[in-house]
C-alpha cells in the first residue's frame, strides 16, 4: 500500500513539475533557438500538421526512454511513475491545447469552467504576437488572469 501511495505521489509531482519544464522550454527554447519550428504555431496555416508538432516527438522521448529503461533494466516502479507523470502531462496538453484551445480536432464542447476559460484566454494572449519577441503567458496550467 505504501508503494502505491509513493508511486501515485511521484506521478502527481512529476505532472506538476512538467509545468515548469514546459514554461522554460516554451519561453527559452521554442521562442529562442528553435523558433524555426515553433513559428509555424504562431502563423495561420491550412495544413493538418505544423512544424511545431515536432516538439511532441521530442518531448515524448524522455517518457518513452524511462518506460523502456524501467521495464528492461530495473525492478522498481519509480522510474515508471516518472514516465507516467510525463505522459499524463503530454496527454493533458494535447487534449486541452490542441483540441480545446486550437480545435485541431473538432468536438462539440461547451466550456463552462472559469479555469479553462482562463487557460484559453491566456493562450490567445500569447498568440496575439506573431514573433518570438514580446510574448507573454508561456505557462499552460498556471496562467494569470486576463480581462
Amino acid at each position: 500500500m505504501t508503494e502505491i501511495l509513493l508511486n501515485t505521489a511521484i506521478v502527481i509531482v512529476v505532472f506538476l513539475l512538467m509545468e515548469g519544464v514546459a514554461w522554460f522550454t516554451h519561453k527559452y527554447i521554442m521562442h529562442g533557438f528553435l523558433w524555426t519550428w515553433h513559428k509555424s504555431h504562431h502563423t495561420v496555416h491550412q495544413n493538418a500538421l505544423e512544424r511545431n508538432d515536432l516538439f511532441a516527438i521530442v518531448f515524448s522521448i524522455p517518457s518513452i526512454g524511462l518506460f523502456y529503461f524501467s521495464t528492461y533494466y530495473t525492478d522498481t516502479f519509480y522510474l515508471t511513475s516518472v514516465a507516467i507523470g510525463i505522459l499524463a502531462y503530454g496527454i493533458f496538453y494535447v487534449l486541452f491545447h490542441d483540441i480545446l484551445v486550437h480545435q485541431r480536432i473538432k468536438l462539440k464542447f461547451k466550456n463552462k469552467s472559469k479555469y479553462l476559460k482562463r487557460m484559453v484566454k491566456a493562450h490567445y494572449v500569447h498568440h496575439e504576437k506573431h514573433s518570438k519577441q514580446d510574448c507573454e503567458s508561456f505557462g499552460f496550467l498556471i496562467v494569470k488572469k486576463y480581462k
